[in-house]
């Protein structure tokens, strides 16, 4: 997600700008929809995205580097003026710790936390990048909190369920809640509903249509399950749909709400309201 950030900024500043990702799928974290939206939009914009392709080697030559890589084509290489780097992080923990603290660290290098960040030894809590989970600031700034609310006395705890991702690119990415390919492999009905910023008053009149929000509901019963969407603000977006969540809402609760117009919040009730059918400014598909 970083490399994709900072390779969409340098296109954007008009440098020729290849993507090497050696996964199959492109954002493979995102919903599926998303991920096609995004491939799409970001090949028009200029970025060349290989996907399948597993760097094995870079090298200095003079003021360029030579990148090595194979695809479902064999051995391939590539010269670049510049090289970016961008293939995950691991906890940093390698000798942080005295060897009989009984701090326990699993294998990969992270320190062993229950769902409040309690390590084995009472009394010592681990939280953010070197623990499970995310590794997002806003994610250890909350977990730090909770921490501290705790050691007060406090019975705080976080939703682990509900942590927003975003991307920063352009257009904007983000997300919250379970994707539908998820969904559908773990066996749960849905009803979807999407509403496009090309259809948004207020995306055409700041000149940025591109993109979609997608509400998943429960089939059952109407419980928003993941909020995802590729445009303008996806990340404030994304942000109303978690709370909206966290407070157990359905579909049809976000919407019964009003919301101001012209905003891009629209766009976000439109999708609710399409969930069962009752967009207003789109055609409503029919249930299969």
């Amino acid at each position: 997600m970083i490399g994709l950030e900072l390779g969409s900024v340098w296109a954007r500043l008009g440098a020729q700008v290849t993507v090497l990702e050696a996964l199959d799928k492109f954002i493979p974290a995102a919903d599926e929809a998303v991920s096609k939206e995004a491939l799409k939009t970001f090949t028009k914009q200029g970025l060349d995205i290989k996907l399948g392709a597993r760097v094995t080697g870079s090298k200095v030559e003079g003021e360029e580097v030579v990148v090595s890589y194979t695809d479902a084509a064999g051995e391939q290489s590539i010269t670049f003026d510049r090289l970016i780097v961008a293939v995950g992080r691991r906890p940093v923990t390698t000798d942080l710790l005295a060897s009989d603290s009984g701090v326990d660290l699993d294998e990969r290098g992270f320190i062993y936390v229950d769902d409040y960040c309690t390590t084995s030894v009472p009394g010592v809590y681990a939280i953010g990048d070197v623990v499970r989970g995310l590794m997002l600031a806003h994610k250890a700034s909350e977990e730090g909190i909770m921490v501290v609310e705790r050691i007060k006395g406090h019975k705080a705890q976080m939703n682990y369920n509900l942590i927003p991702s975003v991307i920063y690119t352009h257009p904007e990415i983000a997300w919250v809640g379970k994707t539908e390919q998820t969904l559908k492999a773990e066996g749960v009905e849905v009803n979807v509903g999407t509403f496009p910023f090309a259809a948004s008053g207020r995306a055409m009149a700041a000149n940025d249509t591109g993109g979609f929000v997608k509400i998943i509901a429960d089939a059952k019963t109407d419980r928003v399950l993941g909020v995802h969407v590729i445009g303008p603000s996806a990340a404030e977006l994304v942000q109303q749909g978690a709370i909206a969540m966290e407070f157990g809402s359905s579909a049809e609760d976000i919407g019964m709400m009003v919301f101001s117009h012209p905003t891009l919040s629209e766009a976000l009730h439109e999708a609710a309201l399409a969930v069962n059918g009752g967009a207003i400014h789109i055609q409503n598909r029919k249930k299969r």
